[in-house]
């Protein structure tokens, strides 16, 4: 798939246990992925499934649910969908190695508005600016990425005022496990049993 050249360029998939991606599901509610990275610094990186792809976001501090915080999430390569349950351990020195973990998943609904209607992700996308509510077993509500106009990689991720805003409080610091494994990221990267790649040949 051509969305997914760059980030297939940046791999060496006999090297990593990340997926390359197969063939995407077309049934089904849209899927959004919050995974906790510990590579070369520690990152949360946002994930928003759209024609095929996840649309993929870096956000340093993680996401708060304070309406009033905005955090900085740099727009980066699309991943392939099957990565949304990927957790485990990306060998040292392969291109952002270390520990990831689900910190959070579910699905979402599109609210991108243009002239009183609802617009395609993608269209959003183009113009710089997707609003969406979250159903995820940590997050929820109505969401906003803004694109800022001095660099189109930097984007602004910000919770919108509704019933779930500043709930759960404080969500990176208090909500610390894996969704799908209750695992901590110092457990995740003991865990011999870890999706990373294991060989008697060198690499």
């Amino acid at each position: 798939m051509a969305k997914l050249k760059l980030y297939k360029e940046k791999r060496r998939f006999d090297i990593t246990p990340e997926p390359q991606g197969g063939k995407p599901s077309v049934k089904g509610k849209l899927k959004f992925v919050i995974q906790k990275h510990a590579a070369s610094h520690l990152h949360y990186d946002f994930r928003l499934e759209n024609d095929g792809v996840l649309l993929s976001w870096a956000v340093p501090k993680g996401p708060s649910t304070d309406p009033q915080v905005k955090r900085l999430a740099m727009h980066v390569e699309d991943h392939p969908i099957d990565y949304a349950g990927f957790e485990g351990i990306i060998p040292k020195g392969q291109y952002g190695g270390g520990t990831v973990m689900v910190w959070d998943t579910g699905t979402y609904v599109n609210l991108t508005n243009h002239k009183g209607k609802i617009i395609p992700l993608s269209a959003g996308m183009a113009k710089g600016h997707i609003d969406f509510w979250l159903q995820g077993k940590k997050l929820q509500g109505a969401w906003s990425l803004i694109q800022m106009h001095d660099n189109p990689k930097q984007w602004l991720l910000v919770k919108m005022k509704d019933i779930a805003a500043n709930k759960p409080k404080n969500p990176v610091e208090n909500l610390l496990n894996s969704v799908i494994t209750k695992r901590s990221m110092d457990e995740i990267a003991d865990d011999k049993k870890s999706k990373v790649w294991n060989s008697n040949r060198s690499s």
